[in-house]
């Protein structure tokens, strides 16, 4: 009887697990289309453009994508590493796709020529 209620405990705390990683999929599911949306009407740059441009500007791989909405401005923060290992981040208005700002140690050294 022990034995069958360790087992009964594990399907159960198994069921649960799955249904908390399901509601995490359908959450990020949403913000995916959401992103799509605001994309499809125009108030959102689509994300290959930016990345892109980056490409032909810096050397580097993309390490994170974040979609911000400060004070209501979209904003998109893209982290890369660069060939010596830096770590730097790149900000762009997602709006109309300019870049804002640049954080980060030797950025030079990831500047293409």
């Amino acid at each position: 009887m022990k034995r069958f209620n360790g087992c009964l405990k594990a399907l159960m705390l198994a069921a649960v697990g799955i249904m908390a990683c399901q509601s995490l999929v359908m959450a990020d599911d949403d913000e995916w289309r959401s992103l799509h949306r605001e994309v499809q009407e125009g108030r959102v740059v689509a994300l290959p453009t930016v990345l892109d441009w980056l490409e032909h500007r810096y050397v580097g791989q993309v390490l994170e994508v974040e979609l911000e909405h400060e004070n209501e401005a979209p904003r998109y923060e893209i982290e890369m590493i660069g060939p010596q290992g830096q770590v730097v981040e790149f900000e762009f208005d997602a709006a109309n796709g300019e870049l804002i700002g640049i954080e980060g140690v030797n950025i030079e050294g990831m500047t293409r020529p």
